[in-house]
């Protein structure tokens, strides 16, 4: 398959609703069920963090320009900015933040069992995980069912979920925090985020993250400076 950037028709039609002020259209282009916002927002950016997060232009870029094929909808943060305090539950049900994976670089996605492409990409999360999953990156899968885990747990074990780990937030919370910063729209939406907490890239819609496309995306987030 050509490299060259490759715009999901999802992704246009997004793009064009935004610029026409249809938000509620670009949602439904990928979203299979309902979203409830009415969680309040509480901020999630530091100014001194986000300080630092602002040297990180020219990597945003790098990690950019990687975004190709399966994965050309990923856009480059502009600016980058810190996402330390953005929290949800991890495995054990504990609350936890952004800044809990220090050290590592994580591709977040938010998912619910309702909706159809978040289902349908689970497996390729999970994919991408088992490939490069370590102690320098981990595919963070937050899911946003409300109510209780039944339905989020038995999907999984239904589908053949093993590398991924199990986060959660019922709240809904995680996704009006992204919203708030104009980062998320509907679901499945998704973030690279630096070893340092800094958002590097982000995308909403669906992605074929096992693909070789998406590890080379991964392999540019991971790469040294030069």
């Amino acid at each position: 398959m050509s490299k060259q950037k490759q715009k999901f028709p999802a992704l246009r039609l997004v793009v064009l609703a935004v610029a026409a002020g249809a938000i509620a259209g670009a949602i439904a282009v990928y979203v299979k069920g309902g979203l409830d916002g009415n969680t309040a927002a509480t901020p999630i950016v530091a100014e001194a963090d986000n300080a630092a997060c602002s040297a990180k232009q020219e990597k945003a870029k790098a990690v950019g320009d990687a975004a190709t094929g399966h994965v050309a909808a990923m856009l480059a943060a502009d600016p980058p900015r810190s996402l330390k305090n953005l929290g949800f539950n991890g495995p054990d049900g504990e609350a936890m933040t952004v800044a809990d994976f220090s050290g590592r670089v994580v591709l977040m996605n938010l998912w619910a069992t309702w909706c159809t492409p978040c289902r349908e990409e689970m497996p390729a999360l999970d994919a991408l995980q088992s490939a490069k999953g370590s102690g320098a990156f981990e595919v963070v899968a937050v899911n946003v069912d409300r109510g209780d885990d039944e339905k989020p747990t038995t999907f999984l074990q239904e589908t053949g979920i093993e590398a991924l780990g199990y986060y959660r937030d019922a709240s809904m919370k995680i996704f009006n925090d992204l919203k708030s910063q104009g980062l998320a729209l509907g679901l499945p939406v998704t973030l690279l985020i630096g070893e340092d907490g800094c958002l590097l890239a982000h995308m909403n819609g669906p992605a074929e993250w096992g693909s070789s496309d998406a590890e080379q995306l991964i392999d540019a987030a991971l790469a040294e400076p030069e």
